[in-house]
């Protein structure tokens, strides 16, 4: 079914859920509006279409209390094609991003993330958390010290009421102390209306204005594969740091179709392509989010600051929201991926580092996770590339896949000339043989050694 209505999805923690919402729908206004404004994208569109896309994951998603919306990394692939060809070639790609994840969604793609491996999984979640600390971070230059006090109150706080009360999440708090501090004192802190034009005041339901030939096609092609990669990528690595979080299962194969749908829907409303904000999604948790109603709410009152509040919306002082999410980036952080380091084999601390390396470097998900399974993929085939020899007396017995990488492990052995094959018994029966390569050089080998002088025996095959 493509909407839940499953009690237990979104009843049990009104009152939780209710806060979170309300924190999460404040908490991504900085991620959105700054990179609306990299991308050349109006704030205020793309804080409508992530108010859409909050609402349609609600209804559609595969992982309740997950947070969807207009994110920095989708941004960064819609700029050369905003800045190339215009808005209505970026929607254009965006509707198209859409169709692609719903078809990926039907055919499985989900499933292609068990090929993912758990080191990988560390780099992703480490290189995430690292951005969103350098995002904030980069915020700071430049700013009043009062500023900086502030951030500095706002992280202290974040640890230090959920020890005294835990009826409101420490973040709602947080928001509305330091929002009370910057109206009382007018031009001592940046707030959310210095970050841009924030004028516009009309939304409506419109298509691309773009001409449907092929060369249309050519041009948004590229940049909806990509959209599509990242996108589903960002989600399909989010649900489980969720799931976790949350101790309980999301549906993968949902939210993929679920993120096709809420593309499609953000871009008819004007807004750019999105996808799970981890950030974001880990406020809403630790806020104490649990079900669909919390991003019912904080789709809700997204709507509701641009359309009706968009005044206070203005008012809030970005020092806080960077505190916030300072102290989600180190939540967001696996520190014990540090101390796995020592257990883990050199090989898989290599790669994990690589990841992190990679998607901070770059700052595009899909390269680091694609280089994060290809080292790993190469890993696994390395250690698989050596056959195992027991010998004894009268038996040579061979086991381990053969393929075209454990070839030379054969050939190795065998024509070693201090390996006596005179009277013995060579067992095959614990070889595999996987591919062709390992057919061919397993039949040349017998072939050279099916002589009358080699008095030897071949069993297991």
């Amino acid at each position: 079914m493509l909407f839940s209505i499953k009690k237990e999805e979104w009843l049990g923690n009104v009152k939780n859920d209710f806060f979170a919402g309300l924190v999460s729908s404040i908490a991504i206004l900085p991620e959105v509006i700054g990179f609306a404004i990299i991308a050349g994208v109006n704030p205020l569109t793309a804080l409508f279409g992530s108010s859409i896309m909050m609402l349609v994951i609600t209804f559609t998603g595969g992982r309740p209390a997950m947070v969807t919306a207009a994110a920095g990394s989708m941004a960064l692939v819609m700029v050369g094609l905003i800045k190339s060809h215009g808005i209505d070639y970026m929607l254009a790609a965006t509707v198209l991003t859409g169709i692609f994840q719903l078809i990926l969604g039907y055919a499985g793609i989900h499933k292609l993330m068990k090929y993912i491996s758990r080191t990988v999984m560390y780099g992703f979640v480490n290189a995430l958390a690292i951005m969103i600390f350098m995002a904030q971070v980069q915020q700071l230059p430049g700013q009043s010290a009062l500023t900086f006090v502030m951030v500095g109150v706002t992280i202290l706080l974040m640890y230090v009421l959920p020890r005294v009360t835990k009826v409101l999440p420490p973040a709602l708090i947080a928001i509305v102390l330091m929002g009370v501090v910057s109206v009382t004192m007018p031009g001592q802190f940046q707030v959310i209306g210095d970050l841009g034009d924030l004028s516009q005041t009309s939304f409506k339901f419109a298509l691309p204005h773009v001409p449907l030939t092929i060369e249309t096609l050519k041009i948004i092609i590229g940049p909806a594969v990509a959209l599509t990669m990242v996108g589903l990528i960002e989600s399909l690595l989010t649900l489980p740091i969720i799931d976790e979080m949350t101790e309980t299962k999301g549906d993968a194969k949902r939210e993929v179709k679920a993120q096709g749908i809420a593309n499609l829907a953000t871009a008819f409303f004007g807004g750019p392509a999105g996808c799970a904000m981890i950030g974001q999604a880990v406020i809403n948790v630790k806020s104490g989010g649990r079900t669909r109603l919390s991003t019912l709410v904080g789709g809700t009152s997204l709507l509701i600051l641009i359309l009706v509040g968009k005044e206070l919306m203005l008012q809030i002082p970005t020092a806080v929201l960077i505190g916030i999410m300072i102290t989600v980036a180190i939540a967001t952080f696996n520190w014990e991926s540090l101390n796995l380091i020592r257990s883990f084999q050199v090989t898989e601390s290599f790669i994990m580092i690589v990841t992190v390396a990679i998607v901070v470097y770059t700052h595009n998900l899909a390269i680091g996770i694609a280089i994060g399974v290809l080292l790993s993929a190469i890993v696994f085939m390395a250690k698989l590339s050596t056959l195992k020899f027991d010998e004894s007396e009268e038996t040579i017995r061979v086991s381990g896949p053969l393929f075209f990488a454990s070839t030379h492990s054969l050939q190795r052995y065998f024509d070693d000339e201090k390996v006596s094959l005179d009277g013995k018994t060579i067992d095959f029966s614990h070889m595999v043989v996987l591919d062709h390569s390992g057919e061919e050089v397993l039949k040349e080998w017998l072939e050279s050694h099916d002589t009358p002088a080699r008095a030897m025996t071949i069993k297991g095959l």
